[in-house]
């Protein structure tokens, strides 16, 4: 695996150290159910949670954050669309698209919100990179493009100093029904995904090296756990053994 430099502010960490945080994979699963218990998991969390990170793959659904507007939702026949609380206009989630929850209390980082948007697109830059593919940002418009085409979106949501929300990362995807919507609210945005671009062929290659690179960003030490129980995700102390 390609070596990174530290991050700012970081320093060089030795390897097993940082702050526990607890990496679940949740599989595939309907929308509404993880993002209904990401919401109970933040609202349950205190000072003393162990802070999560979630990968899920989505059944087929748009999302419409809070500042989406539905003529942005073109033609979205047999997918469902859903409102969310997050930040963003509309996307689309669906099979072969990793879907990473950053379950984080960015007041105890002193974490700034911009700084926090930041560093998850600088994770996924970096995992493009295992596969020599070439990331870059663009002014005013969150997430991660290649050669103008997006590959990984961003939504997020802050409540009380704690993240939830997060990042969705094109792998091998059906990108058909992101011609249904104006992506992110951007009329002909164009979409792509890591197979596209020469990736690998399937999201399990791609999850070590992302969780590896939002773990360095985020200075954590990852401590993999089996999925959430969705009707009552409790958070767990960090006391914990």
């Amino acid at each position: 695996m390609t070596a990174r430099p530290p991050v700012a502010g970081q320093g060089a960490a030795p390897a097993g150290a940082g702050t526990r945080c607890l990496a679940r994979d949740l599989g595939r699963q309907p929308y509404e159910p993880v993002w209904r218990a990401m919401q109970r998991f933040t609202d349950a969390r205190d000072g003393d949670t162990l802070d999560e990170l979630w990968l899920v793959e989505h059944d087929p659904v748009f999302t419409l954050g809070q500042a989406g507007r539905p003529e942005h939702v073109l033609a979205p026949g047999d997918i469902p669309v859903v409102h969310v609380d997050r930040g963003g206009q509309v996307t689309y989630h669906g099979p072969g698209q990793i879907v990473a929850y950053p379950l984080l209390d960015l007041r105890r980082m002193k974490l700034g919100v911009r700084e926090y948007v930041h560093r998850i697109e600088q994770a996924v830059i970096d995992t493009l990179l295992e596969w020599n593919i070439v990331g870059t940002r663009r002014e005013g418009a969150p997430g991660v493009y290649v050669a103008g085409a997006k590959v990984a979106a961003l939504g997020i949501r802050v409540r009380q100093g704690r993240s939830f929300h997060g990042l969705a990362f094109n792998i091998t995807m059906d990108l058909e029904p992101f011609a249904r919507i104006n992506p992110c609210g951007y009329a002909g945005l164009q979409v792509t995904s890591m197979l596209d671009l020469g990736g690998p062929s399937g999201p399990d290659a791609v999850k070590p090296v992302l969780l590896d690179e939002l773990a360095r960003q985020f200075g954590l030490a990852l401590e993999h756990a089996p999925p959430p129980d969705l009707a009552d995700p409790r958070p767990t102390p960090s006391r914990a053994p």
